[in-house]
């Protein structure tokens, strides 16, 4: 009789005499209810995906990105829109309490708090239970953070001026020639504060590139205002004509 042989050995680390052939284990008892990840479980996976990326790349080619016009740093007044997702932060920052001198509140301390809270969610309540209503603490989490977004969302929606928006943005078809004098007074006076670098104006002012005026009407609102339009020009009797023209000309 061999040393050893037919004694069980717990926790041996030596490898057995008889090796067993490496075969997939058998589903077939468990049908519906499980299955092998390679092929079978990511085939499925790549097929789904594939389906939703022939979809959005039909619905990218269908419609047309929402271009606007060229960035312009000098129009002050111009209303920023970030992506929909981002959209329950921005509302953040329209708050008195997150805003301002406490921007980093709302950049920061708030949207850590919330988020390290989820993430802290499954390690404060480590219960076994797979039902939500058997997991409170992770549960209630999960709807406050849902409910704060969609809120937070449709405040942002909802209170944005969509129309001033889409003329701010809105591409216009104009060469402006930067180097005349026209453009120069335009930028001496103030007007390019309000109108903008392009004229095209935003929430503030109008645009210029079709103002549906002539020079002399130009002249007589840039010189003694007009509405909510002070009178700014402080110029000559010859460079408010001259400004009067190149707006008109604009317009052509």
């Amino acid at each position: 009789m061999h040393r050893g042989k037919g004694m069980k050995f717990v926790g041996d680390s030596r490898v057995p005499a008889e090796r067993k052939p490496n075969i997939p284990k058998d589903y077939s008892e468990y049908p519906g209810k499980t299955e092998a990840f390679w092929p079978n479980f990511l085939l499925k996976e790549w097929m789904v995906g594939a389906v939703f990326l022939i979809g959005f790349l039909s619905l990218t080619i269908a419609h047309q990105p929402p271009l606007e016009r060229i960035a312009d740093p000098t129009d002050t007044a111009y209303i920023p829109l970030p992506d929909w997702y981002f959209l329950f932060l921005y509302q953040l920052l329209k708050y008195s309490y997150a805003s301002g001198p406490y921007t980093v509140i709302g950049a920061l301390v708030i949207p850590g708090l919330a988020f390290g809270a989820l993430l802290l969610a499954p390690f404060i309540d480590r219960g076994p239970e797979r039902r939500p209503s058997k997991r409170p603490l992770a549960t209630g989490f999960m709807l406050l953070s849902i409910a704060a977004v969609f809120y937070l969302t449709w405040e942002s929606v909802d209170h944005h001026d969509w129309e001033a928006a889409k003329k701010q943005g809105q591409i216009v078809d104009v060469e402006i020639d930067k180097n005349s004098d026209g453009y120069k007074i335009a930028q001496a006076q103030t007007c390019t504060s309000c109108h903008g670098g392009e004229l095209a104006g935003g929430a503030a002012a109008p645009s210029l590139l079709d103002s549906k005026m002539s020079a002399e009407e130009i002249a007589d609102v840039a010189k003694n205002g007009k509405g909510s339009m002070p009178a700014v020009f402080k110029g000559t009797d010859e460079e408010l004509q001259t400004l009067a023209e190149f707006i008109d000309g604009l317009s052509e």
